[in-house]
C-alpha cells in the first residue's frame, strides 16, 4: 500500500476529529453511521458533511449505503491517525520510503530532529494471502467479533512488548521506542536479511550462534515461531539480530514442540543449502547452551529446562494462560474434597430435576429467575423431615427393627415428594396466572382505548331522544 504523506499535510483539525470520530464509532458498529458522527462532531454549518466528503475524497474512509448511510475507516486513515499521535509526541518529524513489506507489515524510514533515522513498522493483518491469523492466534480471546484493525492494532502491543523484555534480558533485537495503534517505532538495524547473503567468513560459527539463541529463547519461555532466513538480520562483522515477534508463544503451548522442531529445520535446511554445512558431527554444547542432541546436532524439545526469567508469564503469551486454567482445573480435581463435594452437589441437582419430568416444563418455569428457588424448597423439606423423623424417634424410644424402619421411611418420602409435586404444580400455576394477568393489564386492546367515545355518543344520542320523547 502506498503511503501518501501529501495528503497527511492538507488535514486539518477538523479532519482528524472527524477521523477519530469513527475510529471510536467502529469500537460497536462495523459501519458507522453519517448521522452519529454529525452528533458527535457537532461542527457548524455544515462543516461535517465538507469534512466527510474530503476524508472520502483522500481514501481515508470508506462510504456504505447498503443498509444505511456510513462510513469506516481505511487502513491509510488509520496509518494517518498513528502517524499523528507520534508526531505529536516528538518520536520523529518526517516519514521515508518504504525499506520492506512482508505478508503482514510494512516497514518505513522515519527520522527524528536530531537526524537519527528509526524504523516504522505498521501492521497489515488481514491481506488477502493471511486471513487465517483470527484463527491461527488468540489475540481475540473470546470474542466472536472482530475488525482488522483492531487484530492489527493487539498485534502491535504484542510485538512492542516482546521487543522491550527480550532487549532488558540482553537477547540481541531491535530497540523498541514507542508505538501507537498498529504502529511500531524502533531502531534500524544496520544489516541485511540472512535470505540476501551469498557468502559468509565463518557460517558454522553464525550457525552455532542463531541455534544458541533459539534454545535461549525457549529456556526463557518462549519460542519464536517464525525463526528463519527473513526474519534474521546479520551485518558486516557477523552479528545477529532477531526481528518479527507477535507470533511467538509459550513453550508451554500445545503446539509447542512442533513449532520448535520447525524453526530448527528451517535453519538446518538453509545452512545446508546455501552453505552446504554438514551436520553429522554435533557438538557438546551450543551458545553457552547444554542440551540434548541427535546425531545430526538438532536439539531435542524435551531436554529444554526453564531458565530463572519466565518471560511467557510475565508477557502472558500464546498458549500460556490457557495452560494455567488447565492446571487450575487439575489441581481443583486433585485437591479432593471441595471439587468432588460440588460434583456430588451437582449429580443431587440433578436427580431432583429429573424427578419432576412429569411436569413438562422449562428451566426457566420451576427454576425461578435465579435458579435456586427450587433448591432451596427441597432442602428445607429435608430438613424438616430430618427433624421430624429424630423427634419421632425421641418420644417413641422403641427400636421396631431394620425392616420396619425401611417400610415407614420409604412410605414417609414417597408421601414428601407427592406434597413437594402438588406444591410445585400449585406455584407453577399462580406464576403462570400472574404471567398471564400482566401481559393483560400492559396491553390495552383497541376497543378498550375507544369506549369512553362510544359511551358519550350513546349517552348524548339516548338523552336527545328523551328531550323528544318529553317534548311530544
Amino acid at each position: 500500500m502506498f503511503l501518501d504523506m501529501e495528503g497527511f499535510r492538507s488535514l486539518s483539525k477538523d479532519d482528524f476529529r472527524v477521523l477519530t470520530i469513527v475510529e471510536m464509532g467502529m469500537r460497536n458498529h462495523e459501519i458507522v453511521p453519517s448521522k452519529l458522527v454529525h452528533r458527535i462532531a457537532s461542527l457548524r454549518y455544515g462543516g461535517t458533511s465538507k469534512v466527510l466528503d474530503n476524508l472520502h475524497l483522500h481514501k481515508l474512509l470508506h462510504h456504505d449505503s447498503s443498509k444505511y448511510d456510513g462510513f469506516r475507516l481505511t487502513d491509510l486513515g488509520y496509518d494517518y491517525l498513528a502517524i499523528k499521535a507520534l508526531v505529536n509526541r516528538g518520536v520523529f518529524v518526517s516519514v521515508g520510503n518504504k525499506i520492506g513489506e512482508g505478508k503482514e507489515s510494512e516497514i518505513f524510514e522515519v527520522s527524528r530532529e536530531d537526524g537519527t533515522v528509526l524504523a516504522m513498522k505498521l501492521h497489515r493483518l488481514g491481506r488477502t494471502s493471511f486471513r487465517a491469523v483470527a484463527n491461527q492466534r488468540d489475540y481475540l480471546g473470546h470474542r466472536t467479533s472482530y475488525n482488522w484493525l483492531y487484530l492489527s492494532r493487539l498485534a502491535a502491543t504484542k510485538e512492542f512488548a516482546f521487543m522491550k523484555a527480550l532487549e532488558e534480558h540482553g537477547f540481541p533485537v531491535p530497540n523498541a521506542v514507542d508505538y501507537n495503534r498498529h504502529c511500531v517505532i524502533m531502531s534500524l538495524v544496520q544489516g541485511y536479511p540472512l535470505a540476501q547473503v551469498k557468502q559468509m567468513q565463518n557460517p558454522e560459527i553464525v550457525f552455532e550462534r542463531i541455534i544458541g539463541l533459539l534454545v535461549r529463547l525457549a529456556e526463557h519461555g518462549l519460542i519464536h515461531c517464525d525463526y528463519n532466513e527473513f526474519n534474521i538480520m546479520i551485518d558486516d562483522d557477523e552479528k545477529v539480530t532477531i526481528i518479527d515477534f507477535p507470533q511467538m508463544v509459550s513453550v508451554d503451548h500445545r503446539n509447542a514442540q512442533m513449532y520448535f522442531d520447525r524453526d530448527v529445520e528451517c535453519i538446518f535446511k538453509f545452512f545446508h543449502k546455501r552453505f552446504s554445512l554438514s551436520f553429522q558431527e554435533s557438538p557438546d554444547d551450543i551458545d553457552g547452551s547444554e542440551v540434548d542432541m541427535d546425531e545430526n546436532g538438532r536439539p531435542y524439545f524435551s531436554s529444554i529446562a526453564k531458565g530463572p526469567g519466565f518471560l511467557d508469564k510475565e508477557l502472558a503469551a500464546s498458549g500460556f494462560a490457557r495452560k494455567q486454567i488447565e492446571g487450575g482445573v487439575e489441581k481443583d480435581a486433585d485437591s479432593g474434597e471441595e471439587s468432588e463435594d460440588g460434583a456430588h452437589s451437582s449429580e443431587l441437582n440433578e436427580s431432583d430435576i429429573s424427578g419432576v419430568d412429569s411436569l413438562h416444563l422449562g428451566e426457566q418455569g420451576w427454576h425461578g429467575s435465579d435458579g435456586s428457588g427450587l433448591e432451596q424448597t427441597l432442602n428445607c423439606d429435608d430438613e424438616k423431615g430430618i427433624v421430624e423423623e429424630n423427634q419421632q424417634n425421641s418420644e417413641a424410644g422403641q427400636t421396631n427393627g431394620l425392616e420396619t424402619q425401611d417400610v415407614s421411611d420409604k412410605e414417609e418420602d414417597n408421601q414428601t415428594m407427592n406434597s413437594k409435586d402438588i406444591e410445585l404444580t400449585k406455584r407453577l400455576k399462580n406464576q403462570n396466572r400472574r404471567v398471564i394477568a400482566s401481559m393483560r393489564g400492559g396491553r390495552k386492546s383497541l376497543a378498550s382505548r375507544n369506549t369512553y367515545k362510544d359511551k358519550g355518543r350513546r349517552s348524548s344520542h339516548n338523552s336527545k331522544i328523551q328531550k323528544q320523547l318529553s317534548n311530544w
